[in-house]
């Protein structure tokens, strides 16, 4: 029984998470580029500090999503009518934040995660840790 319980969430969560369209780092970055997107690392600050961000990156971590949602609704109420493309390390994180938010109504795509923007030679940024 366990098994066919597994099975089935694993079944449901791909199903659910297919919904969420795919762009390519370079689709991403035309999209923001075009002001028709956004583009949000939805990983922890540590993570960003020590690797960087895509440079027009918005940094709003799952850990806010899944919690207080404080940083998340103050920046979806300032952006209700743009696209979001989500990313983080490598692309699952981002999924899960997307499928919610495809959910919620949002317009979502999932961008994968910030070692295939850094592959693709996009502009990257520094972040200072937090103090």
């Amino acid at each position: 029984m366990k098994y066919l319980t597994a099975l089935f969430a694993l079944l449901f969560s791909s199903a659910f998470a297919a919904q969420v369209a795919t762009v390519s780092p370079k689709e991403a970055a035309q999209l923001v580029a075009e002001g028709k997107a956004v583009l949000i690392d939805v990983r922890e600050l540590s993570e960003c500090a020590e690797t960087g961000v895509a440079a027009p990156a918005v940094l709003l971590p799952k850990s806010d999503f899944d919690g207080s949602q404080k940083l998340w609704k103050e920046f979806l109420g300032k952006n209700p009518d743009k696209q979001l493309i989500l990313y983080c390390r490598s692309g699952r994180r981002s999924g899960a934040v997307a499928a919610a938010l495809a959910a919620q109504g949002h317009p979502v795509a999932n961008a994968g995660g910030f070692k295939d923007w850094e592959a693709a030679g996009l502009p990257v940024r520094k972040v200072e840790p937090a103090k």
